[in-house]
C-alpha cells in the first residue's frame, strides 16, 4: 500500500480538476474511485505502455501524459511525444536519471556540484577513492530513493560498500554502474521547483534529517512557506534544470549546504516522494501535482502562494529490525494532520544495516503543520513519543542454537 500512502494525495489532487486515465503494472484497487479508465501494462516496457497508451486514445482525447514515477520518466516522455503531448525531451530525462550523465552536464554548464567517477568495479572503485579523497559515498548511477547509497571512510570498508552499491545498481535500466563520490558535509535540502515552456519557478525549501549511517535514510523532512533559505539554494537548483535541458515538469532538486554554499547532488524530473508535495501544499497553498497534470496538458499553471505555514513529516522506524506486533497513537496531539501506517501487526522489518531499505523499514509516519518549521518539527516530536510501537527482534542465529535446531 506504499503507492496510496505515499502518492494518493497526488491522484486525489490531480483528479479534482481532471478526468484520469490511468496505466498501471497492476489492476488498480484504491485508485478506481478517481479514474474514468485504465489499462493494465508495465510502463516501465516501452512497447507495452505505447500500446497501453494508443489503446486509451482510442477511446479518449487525451490532453496529457505524466507520472511521478522516477523509474516510468523517459517511458512516459516518448509515449507524450509519440502521441503529441507536451513533455521534456526523453534524451534530458534520461540525463535525470543517469547521475553521471547529470555531473558532466553540470561541471559543463558551471553548476557546482561533486566530484564524481563512474567505476564497473571495486578496484576501480578503491583507485577513484583515493584520488578523490575519503570520506566518499558510493551510489548506483541510475536509482532514487537513497537505494544503495553508503558512505565510506576508509579503504578497508569499502569492499562491502561496493558490493552493497552495486548490488542496487545491477538493477538499473539507464545505467548499471556505480559512482564514487566526494562526500558533501553540510545540511541536506530538496528544492521543490515548476518548470513550463523553459521558465523556472521555484515553489519551496525542502529541509531534510538523514539518519541511519553510513547509510543515508530520510528519517523527517520540513516545509516552510518563509524559509530564508530559499533564497541561497534557488538559484543553483534553476541552473541545474537548465543544464540538464529540462522544460517542463515538476523537479525535485537535492542540494547539499556546504560552507553556506549549494552543491548540487542530483535533479529528480518528478513531483518529489515522501509527501514533500503535501507538505508544500499544506505550507503554501501550492498544488505540485496539479500544477503537473496542467503542464502535461499544455496550460500555464498557477504558483500563486495562499498560505503561509510550516509543515513537517517525521517517518516512523523500529528501534531494530524485527517483527511488527503493534501499533498505534495513544494519545492526540495539537497539529497533527494525519498519521499513516503502512505496515501491519505480523510484517517484519528490515532496516537498511541489515540488509534493507526504507520500503522494508519503514512502519509509516505522521504529518504536522505550525506557524514555523520549529513548531511543527516540535510538534512532530511530541505526536511521534504518543505513538506506541512494539518490535519483537530478529533472533540473531549463532553457533549454539543452530545445534540446539540440529
Amino acid at each position: 500500500m506504499e503507492a496510496q500512502a505515499y502518492r494518493g494525495t497526488c491522484l486525489q489532487n490531480v483528479a479534482a480538476h481532471y478526468d484520469v486515465v490511468m496505466i498501471s503494472g497492476a489492476e488498480p484497487t484504491w485508485e478506481k474511485e478517481f479514474l474514468l479508465d485504465y489499462e493494465v501494462a508495465d510502463p516501465a516496457d516501452q512497447t507495452a505502455l505505447t500500446a497501453a497508451g494508443r489503446s486509451l486514445a482510442e477511446r479518449h482525447e487525451l490532453a496529457g501524459v505524466m507520472t511521478w514515477t522516477e523509474w516510468y520518466l523517459v517511458p512516459v516522455a516518448r509515449l507524450a511525444r509519440l502521441l503529441g503531448l507536451p513533455t521534456t525531451a526523453p534524451e534530458a530525462l534520461q540525463g535525470c536519471r543517469n547521475k553521471h550523465t547529470s555531473r558532466g552536464l553540470f561541471a559543463r554548464h558551471g553548476v557546482p556540484s561533486a566530484a564524481s567517477v563512474s567505476v564497473r568495479t571495486e578496484p576501480e572503485a578503491h583507485a577513484a577513492a583515493r584520488r578523490i579523497g575519503f570520506p566518499v559515498v558510493l551510489k548506483p548511477a541510475a536509482h532514487a530513493a537513497s537505494m544503495g547509497v553508503i558512505r565510506v571512510d576508509t579503504a578497508d570498508q569499502l569492499p562491502v560498500a561496493y558490493a552493497f552499491a552495486a548490488k542496487t545498481a545491477g538493477r538499473g535500466v539507464e545505467s548499471t554502474q556505480v559512482l564514487v563520490e566526494e562526500y558533501l558535509d553540510g545540511p541536506e535540502v530538496s528544492v521543490e521547483s515548476v518548470t513550463h515552456q523553459g521558465q523556472t519557478t521555484v515553489v519551496a525549501v525542502t529541509r531534510k534529517t538523514v539518519g541511519m549511517p553510513p547509510h543515508f535514510e530520510e528519517l523527517a523532512h520540513a516545509v516552510d512557506a518563509n524559509d530564508p533559505l530559499l533564497a541561497t539554494v534557488a538559484p543553483a537548483a534553476v541552473a541545474a534544470i537548465n543544464a540538464l535541458g529540462v522544460t517542463d515538469g515538476v523537479s525535485h532538486i537535492e542540494i547539499r549546504v556546504v560552507d553556506g554554499r549549494p552543491r548540487l547532488i542530483e535533479v529528480n524530473a518528478r513531483i518529489a516522494g515522501d509527501m514533500i508535495s503535501h507538505l508544500v501544499h499544506l505550507a503554501t497553498g501550492v498544488d505540485l501535482a496539479r500544477a503537473a497534470a496542467d503542464i502535461a496538458c499544455g496550460r500555464t499553471p498557477d504558483l500563486t502562494p495562499t498560505r503561509r505555514q510550516a509543515a513537517a513529516i517525521r517517518f516512523i522506524y523500529p528501534a531494530y529490525s524485527g517483527t511488527l506486533t503493534a501499533r498505534r497513537v495513544t494519545e492526540p496531539t495539537r497539529g497533527v494532520e494525519r498519521v499513516r501506517f503502512q505496515r501491519q501487526a505480523g510484517d517484519p522489518l528490515v532496516l537498511p544495516q541489515d540488509g534493507g531499505h526504507l520500503f522494508t523499514a519503514r512502519i509509516g509516519y505522521l504529518i504536522t503543520t505550525g506557524p514555523t518549521a520549529t513548531v511543527a518539527q516540535v510538534r512532530a516530536q511530541e505526536a511521534y513519543r504518543n505513538l506506541d510501537i512494539q518490535v519483537v527482534p530478529v533472533v540473531q542465529e549463532t553457533p549454539a542454537t543452530r545445534e540446539n535446531d540440529a
